[in-house]
């Protein structure tokens, strides 16, 4: 770590811990610091989403630290050579061009997306007009973010119209692929396959019983009801896909990031092109946002900012994310991966061993089903978890307003009650009713759910992950740890390696060994 980075760690650690009521009290001024909006669309059509952080320990004196650890970090370096298509990801020798799928990137990057994107949209629409027959059902095959957006994404966006009956399977477990199986029709049913090496063991081998399943059910040329999602075309056409039905992404576009180029396909086919469109059009704004702008204004920057202060000064070693919309149920699900496997790492970018933790652990759930299972310890456990809360001005159902207004006043008293602590005895003594209070949150208050809020979050926590990599001096792009436990299952299956005594006596009692 260089000696400027130093400087100002040991500066942010140096400061005085105030509560946040002492940070309240008397700062009018408080909420309007720490609160920002990020919008696209003009007039009529104007929408955003607020970022309201104004209830976490971060003080004036706190961002001027953290200002200067992002001048030490290069983070306005390592930021343009994101955006300008550079091998960022140092381990792996490429660059990290998801945003190039959204608009902001190299000009050839920019132009071949583009291109890919138009590709896409011609085969979304031929389907569409009937160019493969009948198709009433999708089944998406992938794994890790081959599966998560797609699933995410499609579950958010379909609950009131979906063109195609769509079912995401990422698990090898058989009993997956099986559901699928069961509310499908062979006859009308297409099967994407999403895998960037098309060699994936997980993805390959459902994509294989799918076929089986398809034949079985009287599709005479099942390969015929294939899409390909693939950053190696050439291995798809020799697995047996026409290359008309093959979509690729660039080889630059990473796993997790990977949404926005064709494995985007099930949320253009079952949502409608306009909302794959309009989920683009989010993430854009939320680019520009912060690509533009420096410092502590730049919100991702500055989420990451309390990230790396409850990680390292407060040692939070874990996070939560709750969702007050039920569209957002897959959404803590999403971001484990996008967090955890960017930024849980041990050495830095360099190689030389990280000082200070990695990425908390990420968990979550979905409001108010959460206040009844998780919540008692968020507000009278010895752990001090920072909390984020999402939710939508803008309602998600037809029902009677009492429904959402019930749901948007227990998100906000949840923030205010692990803010402010209490206790609820008659004489304010009893310790079983203490709430001690001082307990972090942020708020994510958008305008409506729709595909452009959904693009503009994705994207916002894609930022936020990347600005706390900065900090920490690590490469959020490789996923090495992914790597080892898959490399010993293919050894059990080839019988190539030796076992410690309880995984032999596993493997023998499973049959296997």
């Amino acid at each position: 770590m260089s000696d400027s980075r130093t400087a100002a760690w040991d500066r942010i650690e140096a400061l005085p811990q105030a509560s946040l009521s002492d940070l309240f009290a008397g700062d009018d001024a408080r909420v309007d610091r720490l609160s920002g909006r990020i919008g696209w669309g003009e007039g009529e059509d104007a929408a955003g989403i607020r970022f309201d952080w104004s209830k976490t320990h971060l003080t004036p004196d706190l961002l001027d630290a953290f200002d200067d650890l992002a001048e030490a970090s290069d983070f306005a370096a390592r930021r343009a050579e994101l955006f300008a298509g550079e091998a960022i990801n140092v381990t792996e020798g490429r660059a990290a061009e998801h945003t190039a799928q959204r608009g902001s990137g190299s000009e050839a990057s920019v132009e071949e997306a583009d291109a890919l994107r138009t590709r896409m949209q011609m085969l979304v629409e031929a389907i569409r007009e009937g160019a493969l027959g009948d198709v009433n059902h999708l089944i998406h095959i992938g794994i890790g973010g081959s599966a998560l957006g797609p699933d995410l994404a499609v579950d958010a966006l379909t609950r009131d119209l979906a063109y195609v009956d769509c079912h995401v399977v990422s698990n090898i477990d058989g009993v997956a692929l099986e559901e699928a199986f069961a509310a499908c029709d062979p006859a009308t049913t297409l099967v994407a396959v999403a895998s960037k090496t098309f060699t994936t063991i997980e993805t390959m081998t459902n994509a294989q019983s799918a076929m089986r399943w398809l034949r079985e059910g009287g599709v005479s040329d099942p390969h015929g009801r294939v899409i390909a999602l693939t950053a190696n075309p050439e291995r798809a056409v020799e697995w047996g896909v026409d290359e008309t039905r093959v979509l690729p992404f660039m080889e630059s576009v990473g796993g997790r990031y990977s949404l926005w180029s064709s494995i985007g396909f099930p949320v253009a086919l079952a949502a409608g092109w306009d909302e794959f469109a309009a989920m683009l059009e989010g993430a854009a704004a939320v680019d520009a946002h912060f690509r533009d702008t420096d410092g502590r204004d730049n919100l991702p920057l500055r989420a990451a900012f309390a990230d790396q202060y409850y990680a390292r000064v407060r040692g939070c070693q874990t996070r939560a994310v709750f969702a007050y919309d039920e569209r957002l149920a897959l959404f803590p699900s999403y971001l484990q991966q996008l967090e955890m496997e960017s930024n849980g790492k041990r050495v830095t970018s360099e190689g030389e061993p990280l000082r200070g933790p990695s990425a908390p652990i990420t968990w979550g759930g979905v409001g108010t089903d959460a206040q009844h299972a998780v919540f008692q310890l968020l507000h009278q456990g010895t752990h001090m978890v920072p909390v984020d809360f999402i939710a939508s001005i803008a309602p998600g159902d037809a029902l009677d307003p009492a429904h959402h207004a019930i749901l948007l006043t227990n998100c906000f008293a949840q923030g205010a009650a692990l803010m402010a602590g209490g206790n609820m005895s008659a004489d304010g003594k009893d310790p079983a009713r203490e709430f001690p209070g001082n307990r972090p949150s942020a708020t994510i208050l958008c305008d409506d759910l729709d595909a452009a809020t959904l693009g503009a979050l994705i994207a916002f926590h894609e930022h936020r992950t990347f600005a706390n990599a900065v900090l920490m001096g690590i490469n959020p792009f490789d996923q090495f740890g992914v790597e080892l436990g898959k490399k010993m299952a293919r050894d059990i299956e080839g019988g190539a390696a030796e076992f410690d005594a309880s995984t032999r006596a596993l493997l023998k009692a499973s049959g296997l060994g």
